[in-house]
């Protein structure tokens, strides 16, 4: 086969343009450290949007990888596997579901959980009972249905009519909630932390709020957990921490750690609405992503990985406490375990993406989460060392744009 000489620029001469990515290329990862095709190094803190919980070629995973990959890759729906079946188990056991169907996306375990909350609701109630409730500024994915459900309209717009039965209320106004929600509504999607829509953590009031008027209207409550979910919060699933569990939990991006697969967890009685052929995938739950995201939930479900959230997180917000006790470059720092926001001062809005670049020029991987959040959401195991040297490195990143901030004034 003849080698294809490719750089940054065969991106925009070949990929469709619904991404503007970094100008260097990553090229391999090792722990919380990632390489460019260049040899530079940069400390990740991004996680590959809240994804390598375990950082970049873990050796249990890898070796999970190849002994699986030497066994069997994909059969189809037609088949079950063991790999699959000792995922559900793990999953069910960890948590109120009895029951587990699996994706390849955090969007298609939301397509999943929407569909059978209609199913359930029109199935026991009748056809009027189809109202979603949904969250301003929320994030859902990005099939049809769900970026309709999304509170974020700029995703949705210019795609032609949106589904309907889709209503979106404030998110951490319980009032506005209580009054909204009726008999006509099947379910509330909520995720415990927004996280494109600006790390907002929930109000534990706010969700024991959805969850008791959920039970009064009949309405299932579906927690968007893709984000927050599989330790990134501190517990393996933030709901653990709030108190209030729901009926439908969808849970994607750290459970295969950069290998795709989501899944929708429900309990026996409402899974029990989706008959054979009524929803399906093709690749969902194939051997080979069950089985490293079986390795996965054993590892981060471990008691002490999950202290060493606490840790780090309190570490991350230290060091920001630091740099903004200099710069003073935010107006909140926020976030539960390692999913954290630090929104910036007004004398800095809209300057999260120029910190972004910034990072980069100095060797660090970071997020954003709007134009004025800065997001963290690195590997829940990411050594202590790394840590520092990264915000070392952001430091200087931060005194390079707050010093062309102020020569532009």
């Amino acid at each position: 086969m003849t080698d294809i000489n490719v750089n940054r620029g065969t991106f925009d001469e070949v990929m469709v343009p619904v991404f503007s990515p970094a100008s260097f290329v990553p090229d391999r990862g090792r722990g919380s450290r990632v390489w460019d095709t260049e040899g530079r190094d940069y400390v990740d803190f991004a996680g590959g949007i809240a994804v390598t919980a375990l950082g970049h070629g873990h050796p249990e995973l890898l070796k999970v990888l190849h002994e699986q990959g030497d066994k069997l890759w994909h059969i189809g729906n037609g088949y079950t596997n063991e790999p699959v079946l000792r995922l559900a188990k793990r999953l069910t056991d960890l948590t109120f579901a009895d029951r587990a169907f699996f994706a390849n996306s955090g969007a298609e375990a939301n397509e999943a959980a929407l569909k059978l909350a209609r199913r359930y609701a029109i199935d026991k109630f009748g056809p009027e009972k189809i109202e979603i409730i949904s969250f301003t500024q929320s994030f859902h994915g990005r099939t049809f249905f769900t970026v309709s459900v999304g509170g974020q309209p700029k995703y949705a717009e210019g795609f032609g009519p949106q589904p309907q039965g889709i209503r979106h209320l404030p998110y951490n106004d319980l009032a506005q909630a209580v009054e909204a929600i009726s008999d006509k509504a099947c379910a509330v999607i909520v995720e415990p932390v927004q996280g494109e829509g600006g790390v907002l953590p929930a109000d534990p009031a706010f969700l024991k709020g959805l969850r008791e008027a959920c039970d009064k209207h009949g309405a299932l409550l579906i927690f968007d957990e893709v984000q927050t979910g599989v330790g990134r919060t501190g517990t393996f699933y933030a709901y653990m921490q709030y108190g209030v569990t729901p009926d439908i939990l969808t849970t994607a991006k750290a459970l295969g750690n950069g290998f795709p697969i989501g899944a929708m967890l429900t309990t026996d009685a409402i899974a029990q609405h989706f008959k054979v052929g009524v929803h399906g995938t093709t690749y969902g739950g194939n051997p080979l992503g069950a089985s490293i995201a079986e390795k996965v939930v054993e590892l981060i479900s471990d008691p002490k990985l999950l202290e060493g959230v606490g840790e780090r997180s309190k570490a991350i917000k230290a060091h920001l406490e630091r740099i903004n006790e200099r710069f003073g470059l935010f107006k909140e720092i926020r976030g539960r375990g390692l999913l954290i926001g630090a929104e910036l001062a007004d004398a800095y809005k809209d300057r999260a993406k120029d910190v972004l670049n910034a990072a980069a020029a100095n060797g660090v991987i970071m997020l954003i989460a709007g134009p004025n959040v800065i997001r963290f959401a690195p590997s829940l195991i990411m050594p202590m060392a790394d840590l520092d040297e990264g915000f070392a490195r952001i430091e200087k990143a931060v005194e390079q744009v707050v010093g062309a901030v102020a020569v532009s004034r």
